[in-house]
């Protein structure tokens, strides 16, 4: 990987660590503002990229709120990263309108209902509220901004957008 690419990984690994101050009230602490910026490293950097972005965003998420889930964060952080490459392969391959209601639809829905087994349908139920509003918040964001920034990304930074 090359020093600017990784540097760029690095400004989205940041920025993402910054979303997951803001925090979405839930009755899980680390429900945060963090995939966003994973959303638009997948679509500027890649589908590895982004899947990278959204599992460390998460992990530092879930480390300023506690982990409260303990080790179930490692799981998390991995559907985080499947759900980044998703999005990051279908942006990329043309299917731009599709992608952010997919990343609403598995993050927001299908993640949370793989705890039901660990947690209960209570803790489904009480928690798919935020986690949907904060999938919705993020992929608005990254709906706002994505138009805009990859133009400029690909004209300045073409080689990396391959």
């Amino acid at each position: 990987m090359k020093a600017g690419k990784v540097s760029w990984l690095a400004l989205f690994i940041a920025l993402s660590a910054a979303g997951g101050m803001m925090k979405v009230p839930a009755p899980v602490s680390s429900v945060a503002l963090d995939s966003f910026p994973a959303l638009i490293g997948a679509a500027l950097l890649g589908p590895a990229a982004g899947a990278l972005i959204g599992a460390f965003g998460h992990i530092v998420s879930a480390l300023f709120a506690g982990f409260p889930m303990g080790p179930l964060h490692a799981v998390v952080a991995a559907e985080m990263a499947a759900v980044m490459w998703v999005f990051g392969k279908m942006y990329r391959s043309g299917w731009k309108r599709s992608a952010l209601p997919i990343f609403i639809l598995l993050n927001g829905l299908m993640l949370p209902a793989l705890f039901i087994p660990f947690m209960g349908m209570a803790f489904y139920i009480s928690a798919m509220p935020a986690i949907g509003m904060a999938a919705t918040i993020n992929a608005m964001t990254a709906y706002v901004l994505l138009p805009r920034l990859v133009p400029l990304f690909k004209k300045r930074y073409g080689r990396f957008y391959a």
